[in-house]
């Protein structure tokens, strides 16, 4: 097999969770135009098969849009069910579903910190747990967590984020070593700034804006559409040999 030709998808099905905007609509896009058909999520469906056929007229590939509530059990089996029903089969999973809630942690409610938890850590877990099965009787997978770089390294005022984002990280490791005999490569994509909806808060505010760049070696905040060949890399053939691996996108913040 060619080099390149271990990057196409073709055949195979991914769900991407959160993928009706920012950078999980940047990943299903990646992966519909390597060949796969594609089941994305939004916690709103109308905004979901929006989506997905906005990312079926830019990529020619069949492509659904899936309503979820990430922190449901019964909702998310219920899509990965749906997914499976109606596209074939699943071989590729994003868990991308993720919020961010800044403060500092007096001004910070319980509920709060169960909702970033629940939706960033829990909601992975469950689609983990929907999705393994079906890779199994294929005998093939990948399971894509997009963690964050700040699941490696603190910020001050993000400890839900943080914790979420860290216990991302070693959910990849763990489910790596449990799947890696049945063929099922698990790994984590860690971001840093990039310019989508979570982040306009700080994107709004030129002192916050720049203070991030100022801390970013590579001086500028990332363009969405830079994740897209990252995790079509780690959904191929191409990283075959990587397993429970953290790949950083971060404009060398980690770095330092």
């Amino acid at each position: 097999m060619a080099a390149i030709d271990r990057f196409r998808l073709d055949g195979r099905v991914a769900l991407v969770s959160g993928g009706s905007r920012g950078l999980g609509r940047v990943m299903a896009g990646a992966l519909a135009s390597a060949g796969a058909l594609v089941a994305l999520t939004a916690r709103d469906r109308h905004r979901a098969e929006e989506a997905a056929a906005e990312v079926a007229r830019d990529t020619g590939a069949e492509v659904i849009g899936l309503g979820v509530d990430v922190t449901k059990a019964a909702e998310v089996e219920a899509a990965v069910g749906e997914a499976i029903s109606t596209l074939g089969k699943l071989d590729i999973l994003i868990n991308n579903a993720g919020i961010n809630i800044r403060r500092p942690i007096e001004q910070l409610e319980e509920a709060e910190w169960d909702l970033v938890l629940d939706t960033n850590l829990k909601g992975s877990w469950l689609f983990c747990r929907a999705a393994v099965p079906a890779m199994k009787r294929n005998g093939w997978g990948r399971i894509l967590n997009v963690s964050s770089m700040l699941g490696e390294v603190g910020l001050a005022e993000r400890t839900p984020y943080c914790s979420s984002k860290g216990g991302m990280t070693l959910l990849t490791r763990t489910l790596a070593l449990e799947l890696a005999p049945f063929k099922i490569n698990v790994n984590a994509l860690c971001p840093g700034p990039f310019a989508t909806e979570i982040n306009l808060p700080l994107l709004n505010d030129p002192e916050k804006k720049a203070a991030m760049e100022s801390r970013l070696p590579i001086g500028r905040w990332g363009d969405p559409e830079e994740l897209g060949p990252a995790a079509l890399f780690l959904c191929s053939e191409a990283s075959s040999y990587m397993t429970g691996a953290t790949l950083f996108i971060d404009g060398g913040f980690t770095a330092q």
